[in-house]
């Protein structure tokens, strides 16, 4: 072989043993060059010696004093982020509706919280009846904040709605656990990851306001805030009342690990979602506290969060008061039509993108932010749908461009009350447009299996179209049966056991879509077990309906609703025998003798319906009367009613029963 082909065999080798021992590394937490050169002996025996001379040289070359990168102070910036000014917006009821209230100064009446498992939530209950209700916060930075140093315009206002003060309370809370003499075992305080949707303004709102509150933190206590962002640290020394730039991580890795080792104490703010990469398994250091502030894919934060023990914060998207209020500050110098324009203008941008603040209030960022999630929706498929989106589940396992264009999510409560980031779809237009597509592409049992995943967060629309079919879903009836409850009049003792439930062992064969009764031209055969779903506007008394085969026959209405009654008149259910004769062959005949059952069927989390709902005589003076009085004796001492309070886990419960 020619002395060429045997250096390109070496060279072969040599890489191949390069990234072998990379490989390894990684695996035991080392991937920068500061931590190599701490790594313990063990951990450098585990490559081969052309790689530790290499990774020796490179320590060396980068303290040389030509290649060392020197802090940057930056003059001002600490006091103009210290000395940031507070102004607060809040909603005002007067005689002609809500407006928006703009007043200086911190807000005479904050919001307050309460625990919720380990953590907090904020506590509507103590709002004070008929006072302003607080919006928003604004504190203002005349040089703006780190989040947009590097920028020619830096952004001066740090928006503070309910959610990121939530933030603020927990990190809070930590620092006391942290400084204080008290262990408490499987906590390991002050280390926490803040998940959130790209583009809300977790970076620049909630990252800003802990860096202010931090800072007015006890000096004592906590000297030092270092805060990494992008490529370079804004390191704060709360003493000597300066802020230093770091540029590159293996020198500021230093200085934070120099302090802890003095037993000096601080905090910090590490922004994945500016940085691209997970923080070292060497932050924090020993007496410092740290928060990660991340998208949700998990590849963000999963491997460090693990080992380093920290526990997750979810904060949620700004409501659509909260824009409101900011798009009321940003115009409050404008007239009232000025305001009212520009509020018109960027909620009808949110209905469309998302309550995502990048896009929202510029023209040209939505109309290019838009036009890309409507590629999105366009290129769609089940495929798609499923590998990339992770909709109505508590991770997203895929940092996609489709999941960053049409996912957000939103904070619930599992095992233990502990928060977990679930994904919805990002917008009602985005949901519409999306659902659609599938809806047309999917077998109609994989979509409705598609939607129960998410029905805790499903829009009335979507309710009212789609929450029938699902009792075709075999694992969704499986569950409901365990959850159906009966609703007893008083004076009506004796239980009576839902034919639903009953009938454990049978599933229905069909459903069946019935038009208009004035477009049908003949009434149809009734069948036992087939699901009728009526194609009526505001059809009355139920949202669809099954008989059973039993002896007499039983009628089982179903009926979607969020309220926690749901009362009727003798009118409605008149209107709902009359649709029934017009459909069904013999109906005088089949119906003598019927048994009544209604199923009332309720999010999890509406207000519990828990009282029988009665059928009222209304307009007692009408020719009909005595019919009317007729049926609603019927309803009250006949009709059997059952309440079934469901949620997206029912049906992932009967995958489980099934198995």
């Amino acid at each position: 072989a020619s002395v060429g082909y045997v250096l390109m065999d070496i060279a072969v080798w040599n890489e191949m043993v390069f990234y072998e021992d990379i490989r390894k590394l990684h695996e035991n937490g080392v991937h920068k060059l500061f931590e190599w050169s701490e790594a313990a002996a063990d951990v450098k025996a585990s490559v081969e010696r052309i790689t530790k001379q290499f990774l020796d040289a490179a320590v060396i070359e980068s303290m040389s004093p030509m290649t060392k990168n020197a802090p940057m102070k930056l003059e001002g910036f600490y006091e103009s982020v210290y000395n940031a000014r507070w102004h607060h917006v809040a909603e005002v009821s007067d005689g002609e509706g809500t407006r928006m209230y703009l007043g200086e100064g911190e807000p005479p009446q904050p919001w307050k919280y309460k625990a919720v498992g380990p953590t907090l939530e904020k506590d509507d209950g103590a709002e004070e009846p008929g006072s302003p209700r607080l919006r928003l916060m604004v504190l203002t930075s005349d040089k703006g904040w780190p989040y947009s140093w590097e920028e020619e315009d830096s952004i001066r206002d740090c928006y503070v709605n309910c959610e990121v003060e939530r933030v603020w309370k927990i990190v809070k809370g930590d620092l006391t656990e942290l400084f204080s003499t008290r262990v408490e075992i499987g906590f390991v305080p002050g280390r926490r990851v803040l998940i959130g949707t790209p583009g809300m303004g977790k970076s620049m709102n909630a990252g800003s306001y802990l860096l202010y509150q931090l800072l007015h933190h006890d000096a004592e206590q906590l000297p030092m805030v270092a805060y990494f962002i992008g490529n370079r640290t804004f390191l704060f020394d709360k003493i000597a009342k300066t802020v230093s730039v770091y540029m590159g991580e293996a020198s500021i890795l230093r200085i934070v690990d120099g302090l802890s080792r003095r037993g000096v104490k601080g905090y910090c703010i590490y922004d994945v979602a500016m940085k691209g990469h997970q923080p070292s398994i060497g932050l924090p250091c020993k007496g410092w506290g740290m928060i990660v502030v991340t998208p949700p894919e998990k590849n963000n934060y999963e491997w460090w969060a693990t080992r380093r023990c920290a526990t997750r914060i979810v904060i949620n998207c700004p409501e659509e008061n909260d824009v409101k209020a900011m798009c009321a500050w940003m115009k409050r110098n404008q007239i009232p039509q000025e305001k009212a324009e520009y509020w018109k203008e960027v909620n009808g941008r949110m209905n469309k993108v998302g309550p995502i603040l990048c896009f929202i209030f510029g023209k040209q960022a939505y109309d290019d932010r838009i036009k890309a999630c409507q590629q999105a929706v366009d290129g769609m498929n089940a495929l798609k749908f499923e590998g990339y989106l992770d909709v109505g589940y508590c991770c997203l396992s895929n940092d996609s461009d489709l999941s960053r264009k049409l996912v957000k999510v939103v904070r619930v409560r599992r095992g233990y009350n502990i928060e977990s980031p679930l994904n919805v779809l990002i917008s009602p237009h985005l949901e519409r447009e999306t659902l659609s597509r599938l809806e047309n592409e999917m077998k109609q049992s994989d979509f409705i299996l598609l939607v129960l995943r998410f029905w805790d967060y499903v829009p009335p629309y979507l309710i009212e179209k789609y929450a029938v079919s699902a009792f075709l879903n075999e694992d969704f009836l499986r569950a409901i049966r365990l959850k159906i409850k009966e609703l007893r009049p008083p004076g009506r003792g004796e239980p009576h056991s839902c034919a639903l439930k009953e009938h454990s062992d049978t599933s229905f064969t069909r459903k069946e879509v019935l038009p208009p009764p004035e477009r049908l031209s003949n009434p149809v055969a009734m069948d036992h077990w087939v699901l009728y779903k009526p194609k009526v506007q505001n059809f009355p008394l139920v949202d669809g309906f099954f008989f059973v085969d039993t002896n007499p026959k039983t009628l089982v209405g179903l009926r979607m609703t969020t309220a926690s009654e749901h009362h009727i008149t003798a009118s409605t259910v008149r209107r709902f025998t009359e649709c029934l004769a017009a459909y069904f062959e013999g109906w005088d005949e089949l119906s003598r003798d019927m048994s009544w059952e209604i199923i009332y069927v309720q999010h999890a989390d509406s207000t519990p319906m828990e009282e029988w709902q009665r059928c009222d005589v209304v307009n007692s003076n009408n020719v009909g009367d005595d019919e009317n009085r007729e049926i609603a004796a019927f309803w009250n001492e006949k009709v059997r009613q059952y309440i079934a309070a469901v949620s997206s886990a029912d049906a992932r419960r009967g995958e489980v029963l099934r198995s």
